[in-house]
């Protein structure tokens, strides 16, 4: 297997629960990162809002730990780099298929979602975050309320787990470095320029809403601008959004 970046790590697990929660304990443990969590298979893969992450053989089921020197409310920016880099990934192996990103972190490939990033948090030996990235590469759930898709689907064969998280951990090591370097607008900047309904009409699914509008970007902190209409721009930072 070829080198991951500098200072990176890797464990590479045949079945566990979620690759997020094990980078949980090993953060509790006092695990510093960044360690890179594969998992061949899981058995309780997490989703965003409770769901659960189907996988699948010969999907890419990884986790980035990481200890950032950031307030939470700031490393959580790093979702946005990380779906630019699922997406650098994407395009190289299907590079003639639009690839484009939903907020808050899915990436989708003619329109049906092909992976998934789910960041958690906690404080223990101090802060750490996991990054959480599920790409469909062999295979793609199916019955899912938004449509999904693999790279098998998309051009008739896959890389296999090993080379998409080399490729995955180097281009989000180059987005990290981006991000610590210029700060979040270039990350913002990117992002924008590969969001999909970019300017469209969009459902915005809340808590204990739905709201309508017009999908005009997302602010300096990452939170989804939603023009309601007559002046109101409502500012949504936790959500689902919809066509």
């Amino acid at each position: 297997m070829n080198a991951l970046p500098p200072g990176e790590a890797l464990v590479w697990l045949d079945k566990i629960d979620s690759t997020n929660e094990e980078a949980r304990r090993r953060a509790l443990g006092g695990e510093r990162g960044p360690l890179w969590i594969v998992a061949e298979r899981q058995t309780a893969g997490r989703g965003r809002r409770g769901r659960t992450w189907q996988g699948g053989e010969g999907n890419l089921a990884s986790t980035l730990l990481l200890r950032p020197s950031v307030p939470p409310a700031e490393a959580a920016q790093l979702s946005f780099a990380a779906a630019l880099a699922v997406g650098d990934v994407v395009q190289h192996f299907v590079p003639g298929v639009p690839v484009t990103v939903k907020w808050p972190n899915d990436v989708l490939a003619k329109g049906h979602k092909l992976a998934g990033i789910l960041l958690e948090s906690g404080d223990n030996h101090g802060f750490w975050l996991a990054v959480g990235i599920g790409v469909n590469l062999a295979e793609a759930p199916s019955g899912t309320e938004f449509p999904a898709t693999s790279l098998k689907a998309l051009c008739g064969s896959a890389p296999t787990p090993r080379e998409a998280l080399v490729m995955l951990a180097a281009c989000f090591g180059q987005w990290r470095q981006a991000w610590h370097r210029s700060g979040f607008g270039v990350v913002r900047e990117a992002w924008l320029q590969r969001a999909e309904h970019l300017g469209g009409r969009i459902r915005a699914r809340l808590p204990q809403e739905e709201q309508e509008g017009v999908f005009e970007g997302i602010d300096a902190s990452g939170a989804l601008l939603l023009n309601l209409g007559l002046g109101r721009v409502r500012a949504i930072s936790a959500g689902e959004v919809f066509w």
